[in-house]
């Protein structure tokens, strides 16, 4: 059976929000779309609103669906959903909390493939990209 993963795509103007993961696992140190697994009984943006306050102290509220890509991990597939999400703040005045992190920031769009990304968020890339072009 596939699972479900979920990537979280806030914008504040052309810029994106991204978070770098702590050093630990197989995806330690590197960048991403927030986000994470849809648990057992949840729904997409259920757990959208449950990472985020697990991750970064902060409810959020969910916009539309941006795209889908599929991806395996440890022999199991996935299908990764991205959404367009608001922040209640952008987290530079008021600091997020970080739990799985070790920071944050809003980032150009032209820099993700630049930076040491993770695999799934950047077969959604594309899609992102494609969505920001259409609602600036």
């Amino acid at each position: 059976m596939k699972k479900t993963s979920i990537a979280c795509i806030a914008f504040e103007g052309n810029k994106v929000f991204i978070a770098h993961r702590n050093p630990t696992g197989q995806m330690g140190n590197r960048w991403e779309f927030p986000g994470g697994k849809v648990e057992e009984g949840e729904t997409d943006e259920q757990s959208i609103i449950r990472e985020f306050q697990e991750e970064f102290g902060v409810t959020v509220t969910v916009n539309k669906k941006i795209g889908e890509a599929t991806f395996k991990h440890n022999g199991d597939e996935f299908a990764l959903h991205a959404y367009h999400i608001n922040l209640p703040h952008n987290g530079m005045t008021e600091k997020f909390v970080l739990t799985e992190h070790s920071e944050y920031r809003w980032a150009e769009m032209a820099e993700i493939p630049q930076l040491n990304f993770v695999d799934s968020d950047l077969l959604i890339y594309p899609q992102v990209c494609k969505y920001l072009a259409e609602i600036l």
